[in-house]
């Protein structure tokens, strides 16, 4: 099965949910930094992608 890259970035986010759950925004955060430093735009960019799909798993979680 070949993912989309939407559907790679909302199963980053899942797996960021299952395995850092509260601390996810902090581990984003440093992938982010860690890409930024290295120069990896498209990276920067991806991380970012994952983070605002990572909010919106937090913000369906909270409405239940």
């Amino acid at each position: 099965m070949v993912l989309s890259r939407d559907q790679e970035r909302w199963a980053a986010a899942l797996w960021v949910e299952k395995n850092h759950g509260d601390a996810g925004p902090a581990y984003i955060a440093k992938q982010v930094e860690r890409l930024a430093l290295e120069g990896d735009e498209a990276g920067v960019e991806t991380w970012k992608a994952i983070a605002g799909r990572f909010d919106q798993l937090a913000c369906k979680s909270t409405a239940n």
